[in-house]
């Protein structure tokens, strides 16, 4: 038997292992971290995780099968008690975040996600620099730009901010950090500003939405007639590793999504197609679904069910040639399969 070698009788496969690049991934054991992490490493990358405690055995079997080297930092905003963690790396992804805060005192809850989402944020930026990575792939909200769209509109990136709460803001103090931080020290950053993100694994309100087709319940949603943008957890990670790969991302906004926008009544109905099950869908005034929102304090609850939120794509399209490769159909099926295969 032949063995092929590279320079000094190393393998190519191993030659390959130490000429690819070097990600440090934040917030590895996230919903987005861990299929992010395994993505890279599928794709050629040695993948660094940072995780805040030992990760779930299932995460830990595969990112130790996929060649996911998973590093436990401890505390969010001690960067500087991190050590090595960014020792040989070429390019940052930054998902460490603190997205959800349901205290009532307002002047707290700025407090903290200003120390995550902006302190944070800055912390990992200069080490990163001091460290010699060349890019930072930030992690944003498209809150940044507002909380909803009129008909018939979208959001762009050059759009200006319009953050309503605490995170948004945060999130969008974060990226003005960054920008300065580029210009100061030659650090390439790329910022990304998300939709609902779903897919297999997702929580919260699209997961609530999943179980109530599936309950049958009766949705009285028919009449909406609303535009939202969404991004599949594969699309998603899809354009991190562009932005990571792409020269042409260097120092660039960019608003992601599936590049379809759905209405409720048009997600709920894919859901149940994938189900093979009837949506339950009932006709009901939306003037009178928001006015009970009001008198029961759900008004953001329903606001995101009713409301537009709309994504114009074009920039990433035409700056970095990507498209989501996995259709809107299939991304609500395999999510969907997920959720079957969970309960």
């Amino acid at each position: 038997m032949i063995m092929l070698t590279g320079p000094c009788g190393i393998g190519y496969k191993e030659l390959r292992r130490l000429l690819a690049k070097k990600v440090l991934v934040t917030g590895a054991d996230g919903f987005v971290g861990q299929a992010l992490c395994l993505f890279l490493a599928k794709n050629g990358f040695q993948v660094r995780g940072q995780i805040y405690a030992p990760a779930e055995l299932v995460f830990a079997g595969q990112a130790a099968q996929a060649g996911v080297e998973l590093v436990t930092s401890g505390d969010l905003r001690e960067v500087q008690r991190w050590g090595d963690l960014f020792a040989g790396i070429d390019a940052v992804i930054h998902l460490a975040a603190k997205v959800h805060d349901m205290s009532k005192d307002q002047q707290r809850k700025l407090a903290e996600y200003r120390a995550v989402n902006t302190g944070l944020t800055e912390q990992v930026a200069r080490q990163a620099v001091k460290s010699g990575v060349k890019r930072l792939v930030f992690v944003s909200t498209i809150k940044v730009n507002g909380e909803n769209t009129s008909a018939g509109n979208s959001f762009k990136e050059i759009d200006k901010p319009a953050p309503q709460d605490s995170y948004a803001l945060s999130k969008f103090e974060a990226e003005e950090i960054l920008r300065k931080i580029g210009k100061e020290t030659g650090l390439e950053t790329v910022i990304l500003r998300l939709p609902l993100v779903y897919g297999p694994g997702v929580k919260a309100n699209f997961l609530r939405l999943i179980k109530l087709v599936d309950k049958g319940l009766p949705l009285p949603l028919k009449k909406l007639n609303n535009k939202r943008s969404l991004i599949y957890l594969g699309n998603l990670t899809d354009a991190l590793w562009h932005c990571v790969e792409d020269k042409q991302a260097a120092n660039q906004t960019f608003l992601i999504s599936d590049g379809l926008d759905l209405s409720t009544p048009e997600l709920i109905n894919l859901i149940a197609q994938a189900m093979n099950k009837k949506s339950g869908l009932l006709p009901f005034p939306v003037n009178i679904l928001e006015g009970l929102a009001r008198i029961t304090g759900q008004s953001q609850e329903i606001d995101r069910l009713t409301g537009s939120l709309s994504v114009d794509i074009g920039k990433i399209r035409s700056v970095l040639g990507w498209q989501p490769p996995i259709g809107v159909e299939q991304a609500i099926k395999e999510t969907v399969s997920w959720y079957q295969k969970s309960i």
